[in-house]
């Protein structure tokens, strides 16, 4: 029997065991599953706006999504300093209000987002075309999904020859990220370290992300 689409899995264990889904959608603006956007699939959804993402502001920005009255009324006062009412600061007294500046620049910029994101697609199909027939392992579209490709990630079993290669050609590549979780110094603290999660170590070993930008099309490319 096929296994089910990690999604349907995911919800199926929250509903079962009454769990939150909190999506981490913050490369993910666009991207769908079975027709409904990243943001709507869970209980509420992060975005960042970081200006190196598929939407991006010129500065720190994000945004919140969610369908549920409580939460959107708690994320309301987080971000200004735990207030409810004026002055009077019931939760964290965080600030983290979008400036208006960023707010503006997303709004003229959000109706052009489809627009570039087909570019990515366009630009993934044409690398997975040229790269068909080599030994580098690319990205897959699963059924019912459509991907973004805020990044197009790589493998490849001589990463850094290959990264060098690409250099000396001119071609700028970066890793998306070299160093696993449970690698991470804070997380070392807790005993973990080489061996434990051999899978996530390899792939952290071989990933290399090509250049990806909207403006790329194949004379450029």
């Amino acid at each position: 029997m096929a296994c089910q689409p990690i999604w349907t899995r995911f919800c199926a264990t929250a509903k079962k065991h009454n769990l939150i889904i909190v999506e981490d959608a913050c490369q993910g603006h666009g991207a769908t599953y079975k027709g409904t956007r990243t943001g709507n699939l869970g209980d509420a959804a992060a975005f960042s706006f970081y200006p190196t993402k598929n939407l991006g502001a010129c500065g720190d920005a994000g945004m919140v999504t969610t369908n549920d009255e409580k939460v959107a009324e708690a994320v309301r006062a987080l971000r200004n300093c735990g207030q409810r009412v004026k002055n009077v600061h019931e939760l964290p007294p965080f600030n983290h209000r979008m400036d208006s500046m960023q707010a503006a620049i997303l709004r003229v910029k959000l109706p052009h987002l489809d627009d570039w994101l087909e570019s990515r697609r366009s630009l993934a199909g044409l690398y997975n075309q040229l790269l068909a027939d080599t030994p580098v392992v690319t990205p897959v579209e699963p059924q019912g999904y459509r991907h973004i490709y805020h990044l197009y990630v790589i493998r490849a079993q001589d990463r850094d020859g290959l990264q060098a290669m690409l250099k000396e050609n001119g071609i700028g590549t970066a890793i998306h990220y070299p160093i696993p979780v449970h690698q991470q110094p804070f997380y070392m603290k807790n005993g973990q370290g080489q061996g434990p999660y051999p899978v996530a170590e390899k792939i952290c070993s071989e990933i290399l992300s090509l250049p990806m930008y909207p403006g790329t099309d194949r004379r450029t490319s």
